[in-house]
């Protein structure tokens, strides 16, 4: 017990120390927000990659899919880390990075809103991101609390407002910079802990092929497989299927998942982060899934609900169950690492979101870097409180609608942001109209499948499913109302005024974070830094 508590405490500890180390990158709206814009590689990838896997893929998505198909769960980590960093970093990094350095955007709202010229799009968008983030934040807590109440015998509540309290402190201290700081540090316990549980799981059921021989003699219910579970697309691909689009397509549409490629600094360090991502999407979402993929060993441990039905956040913590004390106090710091990095990512997207995109300019005229800074920290401490009470409630209470609610988000979100922010990046003739059916037909989907299923009848029977729909549909839905409407001009191609090379040049040369002399006044005087960006932007120009 000594050594389980001393791990959390030190993990708490560096936590805070690197939010206090990292409050001088907070002085101006950006450095808050994004860091400065100038986060290296490894960095970028371990906060992504962090931001991508909390607790609820380890708990509950390995476990419940894992239950459910067996190895071949293990598809979808495999889908996270080329669908979901690969293919994300290399298609959508250095233009990300190049459009919101030119339009001088710093959330996804206010993309929307420079890209296709509309107040009402930036606005819009704005709103459902500060609707759907909130439930999706209060399931980061999920995966804690049998895992805290096996390790420590801690109420739940404590380990919630715990996790809460320390997450508040290092986010609001440090921004961006202190997250993606904590975030690199999580995501090496994160890296250590799933390999080393992964070995000692295996190795408490006799080795790798006798457990796959032991996993293999399990039927499935409504399969005629033999061995369905160590099969290689399981008993059910089809469904499986629409669980690797939604995990791993999504990424492509969250804002607190894109946002990471508006802050790193160069473009070759875009092409060094998406190396880094995909490994370490391989090691911890195709770890966390082959991991589940074993919970039928312990079908006969784990437990059920009054109907019958396995409850699947039950699944990995009883796998875990019979680990040493040493491994239990990492998994415990590994649990923690993801839930409180995704935890600061999406309080962080969802603070400068409603302050940038919502209050500043609509309620606030006027509104100064220092006073955006404070509103975003006073919403930070709003926003971690809220869906930490959330969190309580819905695990005090038998109120399903919102855990029902959390598992909606992700496919939300995505599926009204995909299409017009992927075209949006892509192409010139791109119309509002295409950006508002996909809105429109993301999150009315969503939401009259999720009302029909509370009445009992859902459109779509699998929200998972539902959530990949939307989001291919928004893909094709943008282009095909882009033909029969008005687009927005826009030249997709030309360079920005500021380009990767040429911002790495002037910050270097015309710029100079202490304060001190530049080296072009130095040169020539307080005028030369001016008229270096100025000829570098005129020449570009013609």
């Amino acid at each position: 017990m000594f050594l389980k508590i001393l791990l959390v405490i030190v993990f708490v500890a560096v936590a805070v120390g690197v939010g206090i180390y990292c409050r001088r990158t907070t002085k101006t709206v950006d450095g808050f927000v994004l860091g400065g814009r100038n986060v290296g590689p490894w960095m970028s990838a371990f906060a992504y990659g962090t931001s991508y896997f909390s607790a609820v893929v380890f708990v509950g998505y390995a476990g419940q899919f894992g239950f459910k198909y067996g190895l071949a769960a293990t598809w979808a980590g495999i889908g996270n880390a080329i669908l979901g960093s690969l293919l994300a970093w290399w298609v959508l990094g250095p233009r990300t990075r190049e459009m919101t350095h030119r339009l001088g955007a710093q959330t996804m709202p206010e993309f929307f809103g420079e890209r296709y010229g509309s107040k009402a799009l930036r606005i819009a968008a704005a709103a459902i991101i500060f609707v759907f983030l909130i439930p999706y934040t209060a399931s980061v807590y999920n995966g804690l609390s049998r895992l805290f109440g096996m390790a420590f015998g801690l109420p739940y509540d404590v380990c919630v407002i715990g996790m809460a309290v320390v997450t508040c402190i290092y986010v609001v201290l440090g921004g961006y910079m202190a997250t993606v700081m904590n975030d690199f540090i999580q995501g090496v316990v994160m890296l250590f802990g799933i390999t080393a549980v992964i070995v000692a799981v295996l190795a408490a059921n006799g080795g790798i092929s006798e457990a796959i021989v032991n996993l293999s003699q399990i039927p499935a219910e409504g399969s005629q497989l033999q061995g369905p579970f160590v099969s290689f697309f399981g008993p059910d691909f089809l469904n499986l299927f629409g669980v690797i689009i939604l995990t791993s397509l999504g990424t492509w549409g969250l804002p607190q998942m894109v946002q990471k490629f508006y802050a790193i600094k160069s473009g070759p360090a875009v092409k060094q982060g998406a190396i880094i991502s995909t490994i370490f999407a391989f090691v911890v979402a195709g770890g966390s899934y082959f991991l589940g993929g074993f919970g039928r060993l312990y079908e006969g441990q784990i437990d059920y609900a009054a109907n019958g039905t396995p409850i699947y956040d039950s699944v990995i913590p009883t796998m875990l169950s019979y680990l040493p004390d040493l491994l239990i106090g990492l998994v415990i710091v590994l649990v923690l690492s993801a839930s409180m990095s995704t935890l600061s990512s999406l309080v962080l997207t969802s603070s400068s979101t409603l302050t940038i995109d919502l209050i500043k300019d609509n309620f606030v005229k006027n509104m100064t870097e220092k006073r955006q800074i404070h509103t975003m920290r006073i919403l930070l401490v709003i926003f971690i409180a809220v869906s930490a009470g959330i969190a309580l409630v819905q695990y005090h209470s038998s109120i399903v609608f919102i855990a029902q609610l959390m598992g909606y988000s992700w496919g939300a979100l995505a599926g009204a942001f995909l299409g017009p922010f992927f075209w949006g990046l892509y192409s010139g003739k791109i119309s509002k109209a295409a950006v508002w059916s996909s809105f429109i037909f993301g999150i009315g989907l969503t939401v009259i499948n999720m009302a029909m299923g509370f009445a009992g009848t859902p459109l779509i029977e699998s929200p998972i499913n539902c959530g990949a729909i939307c989001m291919v549909v928004s893909l094709i839905i943008v282009p095909v109302v882009s033909l029969f409407t008005k687009a927005v001009p826009f030249d997709v191609k030309k360079p920005s005024a500021l380009g990767s090379v040429d911002r790495d040049f002037l910050d270097e040369v015309a710029k100079d974070s202490d304060g001190k002399q530049t080296a072009a006044e130095e040169i020539g005087g307080e005028g030369v830094a001016a008229d270096m960006a100025a000829g570098i932007r005129l020449n570009q120009d013609e």
